[in-house]
């Protein structure tokens, strides 16, 4: 991948002291001043919590989707792989770049595996997600609001989806929260998303996050096989729980109202929270969370998962919109079952 301008000020970013991640954990539990600036030039946006960086909603040409990325605790850890904006990390799943939401399988169409690394020949099997416009980004105490416009866009230049998000961004003292709502919408006829496991909102993590594992190979819908190498077991620390009480590997291809990844992140302990709105298609989803860091809920992929013998191809017909809304929580120490519980229906309050 070519160096960029915006590759270089991330790797600017996270080499910062980590001291200035500590100035943010030592707040007050009293709201913290939030920022959101526009950096037009450098294609991205960045939220600042007292100043320090929280994370950056970033559309470079090369990601071919808006993603936000790095993402940062209270305590300034960054818990977003680099690659492949960064080296250093494990370079499995190039399309695998900081919280992102797209699907595998659109009309046939993958908006999920696409990226720098797919050969030029064959890139008319795969879309693209373009960044659009701003309507609001606006910082506040305690709070951030950013709604960014995008299209979904096939190999041949046709939209089949125009997308509106609402992002929040809120911050206190050990912990830092991201709210994403995004309304899709036909653009013309019916648009059908075939069953797929490669959905549909994804974090993928830092190696510290990550879970202990043998060497793997995982193959996408259309058979390519990626190689995922055995990590040093000294650096990861993660492990997955869902509200059903599904531990670990036995996580994936599940049902569950929300899933925390817990772990130890440049010696912090963290709790990563990702919540399913009740009113989202299929919930409780299904979790596509693999132990090598792609911590992914999926709304439409049913007959890819377990116990399932019959399709959903939910389609959104002609003009019509249909909504999801998430949150990602990020908490500096490691959150019981009932703190989480706690949370979750804090954000079914909030988020209507």
């Amino acid at each position: 991948m070519k160096t960029s301008s915006h590759m270089i000020l991330f790797a600017i970013s996270l080499a910062a002291p980590l001291l200035a991640g500590l100035v943010a954990s030592a707040a007050p539990a009293a709201p913290v001043a939030i920022e959101v600036v526009r950096k037009d030039a450098d294609k991205r946006i960045d939220v600042l919590v007292a100043g320090q960086p929280f994370t950056s909603y970033i559309y470079p040409t090369d990601v071919k989707k808006p993603v936000l990325y790095p993402i940062r605790t209270a305590g300034g850890a960054v818990i977003t792989r680099g690659f492949p904006l960064l080296p250093g990390e494990s370079t499995d799943h190039p399309h695998h770049v900081g919280l992102w939401f797209n699907y595998g399988d659109i009309d046939g169409i993958d908006f999920w595996n696409n990226s720098d690394a797919i050969p030029a020949d064959k890139r008319d099997h795969y879309g693209t997600i373009q960044h659009k416009g701003v309507k609001t980004a606006r910082g506040g105490k305690g709070t951030g609001q950013l709604e960014v416009q995008s299209d979904w866009v096939m190999p041949d230049g046709k939209v089949v989806l125009h997308e509106e998000t609402s992002f929040t961004f809120g911050a206190a003292e050990g912990r830092r929260l991201i709210d994403r709502v995004a309304t899709l919408t036909a653009a013309k006829g019916p648009v059908r998303f075939n069953d797929s496991k490669e959905g549909a909102l994804g974090l993928r993590v830092t190696r510290a996050l990550e879970l202990p594992r043998k060497a793997q190979e995982f193959k996408d819908a259309k058979g390519k096989t990626e190689k995922v190498a055995e990590p040093n077991a000294i650096e990861v620390t993660g492990q997955y729980l869902s509200s059903e009480g599904k531990t670990g590997d036995d996580v994936w291809g599940t049902r569950a109202r929300w899933v925390i990844l817990t772990g130890t992140v440049a010696k912090e302990p963290v709790t990563v929270a990702i919540f399913d709105h009740p009113k989202n298609n299929s919930h409780p989803t299904w979790w596509h969370a693999r132990n090598y860091g792609l911590f992914a809920a999926n709304p439409f992929g049913k007959k890819f998962f377990p116990g399932n013998t019959e399709a959903l191809n939910y389609t959104l017909e002609g003009g019509k919109s249909a909504r999801f809304a998430y949150r990602v929580l990020i908490l500096s120490h490691t959150a019981k079952t009932d703190e989480v519980e706690a949370e979750y229906k804090r954000f079914v309050a909030e988020v209507r």
